[in-house]
């Protein structure tokens, strides 16, 4: 629903009944009344029902106008569809973009929010992400807040959904279907310039190397999976048994990776000298090629429109031929 903004017009109708004389000298016209203008009542806006990503029916009854996010991807989503205006609170970890962090900070992330802070910013709407715990939402809805909860997604599909949903419960679907076009082209962009390739190399992805043997790595159906099948590689994670799993050092060795994504870099602060010292990674081919990069977590991480800078990134680390 766009916003509207409405301009009313009332007329003045004036009705003048002029009397006619006789056939002597011309009589004053009577005065007539003037019929008092009818207001127009103003148009108001339908109010707006939706099924959340828990299944459950919502509704506002006009567009949010102060949206508290609990998600980094759902506070990325917002001020890509030009909604940031309308966000008053944001989670620890929404931190992009740059006016994100402008916003009142909520807490929330792996901790406890702070529904003082929350309930000061008077929000017509709270949005959770799918990390948000069952109790943090059952609170604030008992707070009496209007709380949506918006699924994670594990395709390109299921994001511009996301992205729709939000475009409608902060009435700026036309900014949103102008975001998703321009995602999608680039999208097929990347999958026109794979269609040259011949070869799909096998991609380890560290998510945390806290323990180096065992480092978890995403499995299947998780959207690293898909990217890394989308960039034009084979996740070495897709064969184990869920989304977020742990592989040992030795089926590692035995799989042979032709390339390693380190992304905790990003919040573990893994370096690759780190991963070189590895006593037991240090056999491995991609280490002794240089066929090992730190890659940034955030792009592929938080369900918001950069996913599709994760792709790109990913699929000319993979095809560096493809993207010269």
């Amino acid at each position: 629903m766009r916003n509207r903004y409405w301009i009313i017009l009332i007329t003045a109708i004036l009705a003048v009944n002029l009397g006619l004389a006789g056939c002597a000298a011309p009589a004053t016209p009577a005065p007539t009344a003037t019929a008092a203008p009818k207001a127009t009542a103003a148009p108001t806006a339908a109010p707006i029902v939706l099924t959340d990503g828990l299944g459950r029916t919502v509704s506002l009854p006009a567009p949010a106008q102060r949206i508290v996010s609990l998600s980094p991807g759902n506070t990325e989503i917002l001020f890509a569809i030009g909604a940031g205006p309308q966000v008053v609170g944001r989670d620890a970890y929404s931190d992009y973009p740059e006016e994100a962090k402008k916003v009142a900070d909520i807490g929330g992330g792996f901790g406890e929010l702070n529904t003082e802070v929350i309930l000061a910013q008077k929000p017509d709407l709270v949005l959770a992400g799918s990390l948000t715990p069952p109790e943090q939402l059952t609170a604030l809805e008992g707070l009496g807040l209007t709380v949506f909860g918006v699924a994670n997604p594990n395709d390109f599909p299921g994001l511009f959904d996301n992205m729709r949903l939000l475009a409608q419960l902060t009435g700026r679907t036309s900014q949103a279907e102008e975001l998703i076009a321009g995602l999608q082209k680039r999208v097929e962009v990347v999958q026109e310039k794979l269609g040259a390739s011949t070869s799909r190399p096998l991609v380890f992805y560290e998510l945390d190397g806290t323990d180096p043997n065992a480092p978890w790595t995403p499995g299947p159906g998780s959207f690293v999976d898909r990217l890394i099948t989308l960039a034009g590689g084979d996740n070495l994670g897709a064969s184990l048994s869920s989304e977020w799993v742990q592989v040992s050092i030795e089926e590692l060795i035995a799989r042979n990776p032709h390339i390693i994504l380190i992304g905790d870099a990003t919040w573990g602060g893994v370096t690759l000298e780190d991963v070189r010292s590895r006593p037991a990674w240090k056999s491995l081919p991609a280490i002794q090629s240089g066929q090992m990069f730190v890659f940034d977590d955030n792009l592929v991480s938080r369900p918001g429109p950069r996913l599709v800078d994760g792709l790109e990134a990913m699929a000319k680390l993979l095809h560096p031929e493809l993207f010269k």
